[in-house]
């Protein structure tokens, strides 16, 4: 009986795998052939999965934003109140554990490789959209609550969302978290002054 492959999985792994070498090496360094050295494919083999480096690196960054987003929904699934749920949004975007940092330094790895790709361009501004449009929802929700006051919530999250970027570009020369407690400071500082 022929084995029975799960395509989807296999498109997955080689997705993880081009990150562990752009993590290691840049973008430079995920060429075809050393992806498919190391996901242990013959080097036409991912053409089966992927047509060319362009759609791995597609497919790449459209994961580390999928697993950002879902970062900050499972960090503010099931808070107390909303002010909760504010400071659990702002922890869980900026990059805290090795994991958020790691995926952080290969998605800045492949910015470059976005600014000339309009569609992949247009993915990350979508993300930002909806970050922000996000933030301003749980601020408007605190101030609800009366945990928080009135005040130009779209400003403070454009502030924070720079702050945020900053971080995970920081993280580049920081990659052991050496600065995590700076970050969960300025988080702290930002909540006290929306209050």
């Amino acid at each position: 009986m022929p084995k029975i492959i799960d395509h989807d999985q296999r498109r997955r792994d080689i997705v993880e795998v081009a990150k562990r070498i752009i993590l290691k090496g840049g973008f430079e360094a995920a060429t075809m052939r050393s992806i498919a050295a190391e996901a242990g494919f013959a080097n036409g083999a991912l053409k089966h999965y992927f047509p060319g480096k362009e759609s791995i690196v597609a497919a790449t960054f459209e994961t580390i934003l999928q697993q950002m987003a879902q970062g900050v929904e499972s960090a503010t699934a099931h808070p107390a109140t909303a002010e909760e749920a504010l400071r659990g949004w702002l922890e869980a975007t900026i990059p805290r554990d090795p994991e958020q940092i790691a995926a952080g330094r290969v998605l800045l790895a492949l910015w470059e490789y976005a600014m000339s790709n309009d569609s992949l361009a247009d993915l990350y501004r979508g993300h930002l959209a909806n970050w922000r449009s996000s933030l301003v929802e749980r601020m408007e929700a605190a101030r609800d609550e009366g945990a928080i006051r009135e005040q130009d919530y779209v400003a403070a999250a454009n502030e924070y969302i720079s702050v945020a970027v900053g971080a995970t570009v920081i993280n580049l020369m920081y990659p052991d978290g050496d600065r995590v407690s700076d970050y969960q400071a300025y988080i702290d500082q930002f909540l006290a002054r929306l209050r």
